[in-house]
Parts: C-alpha cells; sequence; structure tokens
C-alpha cells in the first residue's frame, strides 16, 4: 500500500508537467506555454513498495479549446537507469527527499501494474488517502484474451493520441493520452478491444465527465 504525504514538493507537479507537456507528439497547445488545472487521477500500487505510481489527470486552458491530459508518472528515489528521455524532472519532497518522476509508460513498474489494472488483478487507488479504492476508476477484460505482461516497458510507440504499450506476444495497451467524455449512453468500449479501463475527470464546466483511460487489445486484434 502506498502512503501518501501531504507535504510541500519544490518544483510542483503542475510546474514540472508545464515545462515537459509541450515537448510530447501529442501535446495540442499552442506556443505558449500550458495553463494547467487538475482535473482527477488515482494512484496504484507498487507490490515491493519501492516506486510511487500516480495517473495525472489535468486540462490545459491555453488554447481556443480546453484539452484534457491522461499523465502516468513514477516517482522513484534514485535514477532509473536507462531510461533519460523519459525524465519529466526532478523534485525536493519534504519528507523523502529528492525525487525523480518519469513518464510511466517508460518505467516497467507502472505499466506492469496499468496491464494488471486492465485484467483485474488490482484496483486502483484513491488519488490522495491512503488505502482507499477509487470506485470510479473501472476495468473489464475477456481473460480468456488477455495477454501476459512481459517487457512491456521496452516496446513503447507514441501516436498522436496514445502511447501504445506491445507486449511479446503483440497484445497491444493503448493508453489514451487526450480523454474525451463518452456520449451520455453511448458504450464505452471500443470496437475490436478485448479490455478496457474507464475512468472520470471534472470538466472545465464543473460537470463530472467519464470515458476511455486505456483500450487492451488482444494479438491480431484492431
Amino acid at each position: 500500500m502506498a502512503v501518501i504525504h501531504h507535504t510541500v514538493l519544490k518544483p510542483t507537479k503542475r510546474e514540472l508537467l508545464t515545462s515537459w507537456l509541450p515537448s510530447r507528439p501529442w501535446y495540442r497547445g499552442g506556443a505558449g506555454a500550458p495553463e494547467l488545472a487538475k482535473a482527477g487521477g488515482f494512484r496504484l500500487d507498487d507490490p515491493r513498495g519501492e516506486v510511487g505510481m500516480e495517473f495525472v489527470v489535468v486540462t490545459d486552458g491555453a488554447g481556443p479549446v480546453p484539452v484534457t491530459y491522461l499523465l502516468p508518472l513514477t516517482y522513484r528515489g534514485a535514477p532509473l537507469e536507462g531510461a533519460e528521455h523519459a525524465l519529466v524532472g526532478t523534485m525536493e519532497h519534504g519528507v523523502l527527499g529528492r525525487r525523480w518522476a518519469y513518464d510511466g509508460c517508460y518505467d516497467s513498474v507502472l505499466v506492469e501494474q496499468l496491464w494488471a489494472l486492465v485484467e483485474g488483478r488490482v484496483r486502483a487507488q484513491d488519488q490522495n488517502t491512503s488505502d482507499v479504492v477509487d470506485q470510479e476508476v473501472i476495468s473489464s477484460c475477456s481473460a480468456a484474451e488477455a495477454p501476459v505482461a512481459r517487457d512491456l516497458a521496452a516496446i513503447v510507440a507514441e501516436g498522436s493520441e496514445s502511447t501504445e504499450l506491445t507486449a511479446r506476444d503483440g497484445g497491444r495497451l493503448s493508453l489514451h493520452r487526450i480523454l474525451r467524455p463518452a456520449p451520455e449512453g453511448s458504450p464505452l468500449a471500443a470496437r475490436g478491444a478485448s479490455g478496457h479501463v474507464t475512468g472520470a475527470w471534472s470538466a472545465p464546466d464543473g460537470t463530472r465527465a467519464r470515458g476511455l483511460f486505456a483500450t487492451l487489445y488482444a494479438a491480431g486484434g484492431a
């Protein structure tokens, strides 16, 4: 179980993300700096209790139309070898000291737990409270079609709206970087998918939106 420390971070997560987000291929903002507002998120637990894992949802209001992003982050007490390209930044934690924040799609600890979340083997945890399940994050999966997760972080491809994580058997997990609310009453599952994770966040107009966070395709699927 991850322990949530309510303390000071320097720089803040928002400051780190404001600097890092424009460098991503799926960023939709303009030439100016992002104007980020927290919209939600959840956490996953590291079974070994070493790596912090958080899925941050932020909305950028800098452009003509607000865009909401899903940003998986890992927090480590030392640099992750071979992951310099995935470093979001470093910060000083009021309790834990220096922390290295990484794009979680390039950190095998988060990828393994994300895969387990889609398969229903773990539950999402509340973003702000220790040992509390986030009831709004829901997974669904056809166990017979779910591929085994092995060396997932080594096979990563960035798309215009998502990051694709591919297993050795060809199974693919698509993390939706840009979140879109599902129309009222419409099915949330993607066509041809064997599993998915859905979640909720605060829309710019103050309503509660819900949509796809991640989609799983079995080997040979769409």
